[in-house]
């Protein structure tokens, strides 16, 4: 079995209420763990809540990271979504964990689109490449 791609999902506890209440800094952050991941970003969109939280993403040529934040329980949530293997999505869980000052952090990796291929065959991340695999039940 071989997978599209990985899906890591963050919750950040006991963070700082003044760096995740903030749309510039989330932005600002956001795109410098998705750089240092060495993804390709494509566009990203963030919004202010009032009277607080912030939501945004930032999709990537390798699929997308999100947050929603709930400064006043300083707690973040984050998924971060990457296909193929190019791309650590670990690097961004660790330095939002860094820019937020989150004193606790559970963490999950899923595998996303799993597929059987054939022996000496292996999966390929553009669809007009992708030849057809059975998937898995």
């Amino acid at each position: 079995m071989q997978a599209l791609g990985r899906q890591v999902l963050v919750e950040y506890y006991d963070c700082d209420q003044d760096v995740i209440n903030d749309v510039a800094q989330i932005e600002s952050i956001l795109l410098e763990g998705t750089r240092k991941s060495r993804a390709s970003i494509i566009s990203h969109n963030f919004h202010k809540f009032s009277p607080h939280g912030v939501s945004g993403t930032v999709v990537i040529a390798e699929s997308h990271i999100a947050i929603h934040t709930w400064p006043e329980y300083g707690y973040a949530a984050v998924d971060i979504f990457t296909c193929g293997e190019t791309i650590d999505p670990w690097i961004i869980q660790e330095h939002l964990k860094d820019c937020f000052n989150s004193k606790n952090v559970s963490s999950m990796e899923m595998k996303r689109g799993m597929f059987k291929v054939e022996e000496g065959q292996e999966l390929l991340f553009k669809p007009k490449d992708a030849p057809n695999f059975s998937m898995s039940n």
